[in-house]
């Protein structure tokens, strides 16, 4: 990493730029039509009174480049809390910088730090990163297939709730 890059917790303030690279991130992964996010989301759950999510950014010269969205889960296997990483992302002005690397380090520190068994991540099939994150150590989990209940189905099976 070179001297004019950094890695910083985000802060309020930070609200949106955290949004704007949210939505390169989407045009990188050919989605941005399905972010709905805005400024105030941003404001509300990551920085309100019971914060969702934690993010750093990336800052080369002082302008941030990428950012690492990411919250607690927790394991009833391991009886502790991890990190799932949502998005991490660096322009592609920056890739070889070495700022993806700092962020994955400074990921698994706050990992370490707070006692987790374990730091999560998806990633889509195509992406180019599946090798980054390979040669740092992370495990391709073969036997665990995602699935997602959202929009009207969500809503329609939480209808059916007679308690």
């Amino acid at each position: 990493m070179t001297a004019a890059a950094s890695i910083r917790t985000a802060r309020r303030e930070d609200a949106a730029t955290i949004l704007a690279l949210i939505r390169e991130l989407a045009e990188f992964e050919n989605l941005l039509d399905q972010v709905r996010a805005s400024e105030e989301d941003v404001l509300r759950d990551g920085f309100g009174p019971s914060p969702r999510f934690e993010c750093l950014l990336a800052e080369l010269d002082g302008q941030a480049v990428g950012f690492a969205l990411f919250f607690h889960n927790y394991s009833t296997f391991e009886g502790r809390a991890g990190l799932y990483l949502e998005d991490i992302y660096i322009s592609p002005a920056a890739r070889s910088s070495g700022l993806g690397r700092a962020m994955m380090i400074r990921l698994a520190g706050i990992a370490a730090e707070r006692g987790c068994a374990r730091l999560d991540l998806w990633v889509l099939h195509w992406n180019p990163a599946r090798e980054f994150y390979r040669k740092l150590g992370f495990g391709h989990m073969e036997d665990w297939l995602p699935y997602r209940l959202e929009g009207e189905v969500l809503t329609k099976l939480a209808g059916e709730d007679r308690s």
